[in-house]
């Protein structure tokens, strides 16, 4: 059996001694590499990101920041990781390293007090750096005011949005992600994104009774499944990372889905678009550029760009949890489940996938191969995502809202609500009080009546029954002062 290695900072490291739990996060600070910090554990502050060099979406390679906290290290075999020290260029012997770009905006100005989530912003700010579309654009006016989430240098605030810091503030670190001008021609990591990526690799990793696998090809995958039907299939990692660090939970086996070519494919149809089920968010955002408004206003939505980049459809909906994200949009958007397995595949739609609290229709040995979504899309969209934060949360209720209206009448209603049910589910009740029925004050005012009654919302930490209930009586009022004026113009 071939030993696992990771290429980190151009130089290549085994993984011959470490759990195939353990989190890349730990296997970079085992070795020496203290400036990937831990912070959280769970993927929200960001103390931990790294680079790693992905498929691009306009270049061949991507550099990619994700949470070393969540990723097994096993699951990087054959990648190239870049740390924070990776990303200064050494200086002659005896002299200092030359700082990388972004490390000098975030020096001079006053980025770092503590330091200790300064390693982490610099490598989410580096991949921003190095997002090929990032482009230079003119003040939105004379005075030279801007969209205050994006510079004028085209960075866009919302790769930090993963990043917390407690004591500097985030004005100068601002500053410093503005600051930051082009790659140069020099610039070797600039210089990286024109060759392809590392081809994924099938690994077999086993040690003290544990194993981490991932099969080459899906047949092989499947194969395993039915083998060893304990096995927890992981993609991005983010939500059974939490699960290991946070309540030390362990698997015998872990077979990891990510990168089989199967699951990441994208096809845009006449009748319909298929995302690949391990396809990251992120991906999914920049190949779709928007064609699905509904999609485009969750992304932002979604935890943050370093979970986004690794977190995936199919890992949302296989987790089954009711106050995930994507499946009231994907119920508003009436979308289906492909599932495959040993005996084929067969389509499911997502308003029959969930069966009870994390529970559904898949089978053992399933996959969910892919998201299938029916074309043309309904024109007026909204999603609603309450929380206690703006952006990097948990929902409290989320609720998405496709509807057709045609010469101010409601055609067509669907509404997916989360955070409400065991189960994210469809506002059916609402729906049929919204069909055939003209898109006025009244008409919304007696849905929104029946569309607060809708789901069996409880108390929690996050909010009452009694809020959750008032939230969803709110929702489409609000969307009706949205979109009156858009569907009467």
């Amino acid at each position: 059996m071939v030993t696992p290695w990771i290429t980190v900072n151009g130089k290549e490291i085994p993984i011959s001694q470490d759990a195939p739990h353990t989190s890349v996060l730990d296997f970079l600070r085992e070795r020496g590499l203290t400036g990937t910090k831990e912070g959280c554990a769970e993927g929200e502050c960001g103390a931990c990101s790294v680079l790693v060099a992905r498929p691009g979406v306009n270049k061949p390679t991507d550099w990619v920041a994700v949470n070393a906290c969540l990723l097994p290290a096993a699951a990087l075999d054959g990648q190239e990781v870049v740390t924070s020290e990776g990303l200064a260029t050494a200086g002659a012997p005896g002299t200092p390293p030359t700082l990388h770009p972004v490390q000098e905006e975030m020096a001079v100005r006053g980025g770092s007090q503590c330091g200790y989530c300064t390693p982490g912003f610099v490598c989410s700010m580096a991949a921003e750096y190095y997002r090929p579309d990032r482009c230079a654009h003119a003040p939105a006016d004379p005075a030279g005011s801007t969209d205050p989430e994006h510079g004028p240098n085209g960075f866009d605030l919302h790769a930090l949005s993963g990043n917390l810091c407690r004591c500097t503030g985030y004005r100068p670190i601002r500053d410093a992600a503005f600051a930051v001008g082009a790659p140069t021609g020099e610039d070797p990591l600039a210089q990286r994104r024109e060759q392809s990526p590392p081809e994924p690799v099938a690994t077999a990793y086993t040690r003290d009774d544990s194993a981490f696998l991932r099969p080459g090809t899906l047949a092989e995958a499947l194969q395993v499944l039915g083998e060893r039907p304990e096995a927890v299939v992981v993609a991005g990692s983010t939500d059974w990372g939490v699960e290991v660090n946070i309540r030390s939970r362990r698997a015998r086996c872990v077979v990891a889905v990510d990168r089989l070519p199967e699951l990441r494919e994208l096809h845009v149809a006449s009748d319909r678009i298929e995302i690949g089920a391990a396809l990251t968010l992120t991906e999914i955002e920049r190949r779709l550029d928007g064609s699905v408004p509904l999609l485009a206003e969750l992304f932002p939505q979604f935890a943050s760009r370093l979970v986004r980049n690794s977190a995936t459809l199919g890992g949302n909906l296989g987790t089954g949890s009711p106050i995930g994200d994507s499946p009231p949009v994907l119920l508003a958007l009436e979308a289906s489940v492909v599932l495959t397995g040993a005996d084929g595949e067969r389509e499911v739609p997502l308003a029959e996938y969930f069966t009870g609290y994390r529970q559904s229709v898949r089978r053992p040995g399933e996959l969910i191969r892919a998201v299938r979504i029916p074309l043309p899309l309904s024109p007026v969209t909204a999603f609603h995502k309450i929380a206690k934060r703006r952006f990097d949360d948990i929902s409290s209720v989320a609720v998405a809202f496709a509807l057709d209206i045609e010469d101010g009448i409601v055609r067509k209603a669907r509404i997916g609500l989360g955070g409400v049910a065991a189960t994210p589910i469809r506002a059916l009740a609402t729906e049929a009080a919204l069909e055939g029925e003209p898109w006025t004050a009244q008409t919304v005012e007696a849905a929104a009546r029946t569309l607060r009654a809708q789901g069996t919302p409880m108390d929690d930490h996050r909010a009452s029954a009694e809020y959750r209930s008032a939230m969803l009586g709110q929702s489409l009022p609000k969307l009706y002062a949205q979109t009156t004026e858009a569907v009467s113009s």
